[in-house]
């Protein structure tokens, strides 16, 4: 549940008005300035946008303290803390929702993904606002291609909460963003199990991995927002290449000169839904991105094992 830090708000949104600097470029605000949030504020900042970030913690506002655009704790799912820490001289050109779920079961959804939308939405009814969902909204199981088109009924609330968050974003001619499996520097699912042993192959159920570079996610972002023709409209950001999970184990035990990981059943419960699908980005392909690390070896070998070697797991 949202944590109420009121008391402060008064005196928090007058220091954050003169910690604002001024600009005649376009605004941005970043609410969930967290693992991809971080990366894509750095690409808007360095593309001359104004850029502002929110964060759940105070802690984490601290730590962000030396990015060089302000970064505040605002708890999205507050009406109120938003409408404190809301910029009165001047809104925001555009808003990205892309707060971390951290874990949380369907209620936290509910709050952070839908009612922080709304929030956002109510405050800032002038800007393009781009929400990050989740391929899991697509629960096929049978391996099929999916496109933004296909049929979305996940089987999970948490699922079916993004799915209403969506429709609010697009029902305000927003931009939704469908996000594969989030990899990059320091974070892997599939290598950190493979690097503690506990990866098993599932023979008889074994499924399609789709994944996206945390870099690549941002500069899908970048794109999006710096074209008018998206609003209202829905694109998968995921990499190029559709593997099966097997096949990612194989690959890093060749890579890594370590064994195959043993055969037995997945007991692997996802919050989102088991599913088993390839999905498409060749709408997002089609405005011009290019996935920097377009496969998953390419980011293995460029980007992620390197810092798992630096911070090994």
């Amino acid at each position: 549940m949202p944590r109420r830090r009121t008391s402060s708000l008064k005196l928090r949104s007058q220091r954050q008005s003169e910690d604002r600097p001024a600009s005649d470029g376009p605004r941005i605000l970043i609410a969930g300035c967290g693992y991809v949030g971080q990366a894509t504020a750095d690409l808007f900042y360095a593309a001359g946008w104004a850029v502002e970030g929110w964060v759940y913690s105070t802690k984490s506002a601290a730590r962000l303290s030396i990015k060089p655009y302000p970064v505040f704790a605002v708890d999205i799912a507050d009406p109120a803390e938003v409408c404190a820490y809301a910029p009165a001289a001047a809104a925001f050109d555009a808003v990205i929702h892309c707060v971390s779920s951290r874990g949380g079961a369907a209620d936290f959804y509910r709050q952070i993904y839908l009612n922080g939308g709304r929030n956002l939405l109510d405050r800032f009814a002038g800007a393009r606002m781009l929400f990050t969902s989740s391929t899991s909204v697509y629960a096929q199981r049978d391996g099929s291609w999916v496109t933004e088109e296909s049929e979305t009924k996940p089987e999970r609330e948490t699922g079916r909460i993004l799915l209403e968050t969506e429709r609010l974003v697009l029902a305000s001619k927003g931009i939704v963003t469908r996000l594969a499996g989030i990899y990059g520097p320091g974070r892997s699912a599939l290598l950190g199990k493979f690097l503690a042993g506990s990866a098993t192959i599932d023979q008889e159920s074994d499924r399609f991995v789709n994944q996206v570079h945390r870099d690549d996610i941002a500069s899908a972002l970048f794109l999006l927002l710096d074209r008018q023709s998206t609003a209202g409209e829905i694109y998968n950001v995921v990499d190029d290449q559709r593997m099966l999970q097997s096949e990612c184990y194989c690959w890093l035990a060749k890579k890594l000169n370590r064994p195959i990981p043993p055969s037995g059943r997945s007991t692997l419960i996802s919050k989102r839904g088991a599913s088993n699908k390839r999905v498409s980005n060749a709408k997002l392909r089609r405005l011009g991105w290019v996935p920097r690390y377009p496969t998953f070896a390419e980011a293995m070998e460029k980007s992620i094992l390197p810092s798992f070697a630096e911070h090994p797991t």
